[in-house]
């Protein structure tokens, strides 16, 4: 099976986008990640490259996918770290 390697600017651009879900919190649609995106180093990107960024995201465990059976819509958080203390 082929190794496929991702190209440094794609991950610089999903870590550039994580960074702003971090830091704006909130539910994140497709639509919201490619406005976000038009203020990046990348204003290019569309709302096909914003689902891509989410999806991989969502896969590396940074992102929870929550998919609305009444809209037929997939939205997405941040994966909150839930540190508990050992004492």
């Amino acid at each position: 099976m082929p190794v496929t390697t991702i190209e440094p600017a794609v991950v610089a651009r999903r870590d550039w986008l994580l960074a702003e879900i971090r830091t704006r919190h909130g539910i994140w649609t497709a639509i919201r990640a490619e406005e976000a995106l038009h203020r990046s180093p990348w204003p290019s990107s569309g709302r096909n490259t914003a689902r891509k960024d989410l999806k991989a995201l969502a896969a590396r465990g940074a992102l929870i996918a929550h998919d609305n059976e009444i809209t037929k819509r997939r939205t997405y958080t941040e994966r909150l770290l839930n540190l508990r203390s050992a004492a």
